[in-house]
């Protein structure tokens, strides 16, 4: 069973995907395997550096602040990295949750991706403005307006289409919620 965490920023499935890791079940990061196939495979970063040129790679470090500010500044910049990174990131996911019993993927962008349609289940990470935008400030150092911003400009599908809620507000333990979401999963295996 693979099963799909999303959320907004600061909502913690980070946090909820480290937890589950921690007990033994195999997690896929999508941002960081991005990452690792944007440098690795071929194919892909000569796409990339087609795209971008090849100064957004230093040897075998992929350059995403330089490639940020590119594609914020162009949403069909984005839509074009996008047609080349997210089927090499599903094809992926798709050989490495080949046999395993309950896996994870934790990804900000599961819909818009279309990784939700590999998952068998999805899971959508909750938490108040106001908690998010501390947790985002505290881990980024980032100005909370910029995080407000942030959290109004990103999509609300993936809370009204998942198939269960973690409501991760901090009022209770997140190993507490691993376990709520483990008992709702291992009855449906």
């Amino acid at each position: 069973m693979l099963v799909g965490i999303t959320g907004g920023i600061g909502s913690g499935k980070s946090t909820i995907a480290a937890e589950l890791a921690k007990r033994g079940y195999p997690v896929y990061d999508t941002d960081r395997e991005a990452k690792r196939i944007i440098i690795h495979n071929p194919a892909v970063r000569s796409q990339v550096e087609t795209l971008f040129g090849s100064d957004v790679f230093d040897g075998d470090t992929y350059l995403t602040a330089k490639v940020a500010e590119q594609v914020f500044a162009n949403p069909e910049l984005l839509q074009k990295l996008n047609s080349i990174v997210h089927p090499a990131v599903r094809f992926d996911i798709e050989h490495w949750a080949r046999g395993k019993k309950l896996c994870f993927v934790e990804s900000a962008i599961l819909f818009e991706s279309g990784i939700n349609t590999l998952c068998d289940k999805v899971v959508y990470v909750n938490a108040p403005e106001d908690v998010r935008i501390a947790r985002t400030v505290a881990r980024d150092h980032s100005n909370p307006e910029q995080v407000k911003a942030r959290i109004h400009a990103q999509s609300d599908n993936a809370r009204r289409l998942a198939d269960i809620t973690l409501a991760n507000g901090g009022s209770q333990p997140v190993a507490g919620l691993v376990n709520q979401l483990l008992a709702e999963l291992i009855k449906n295996i």
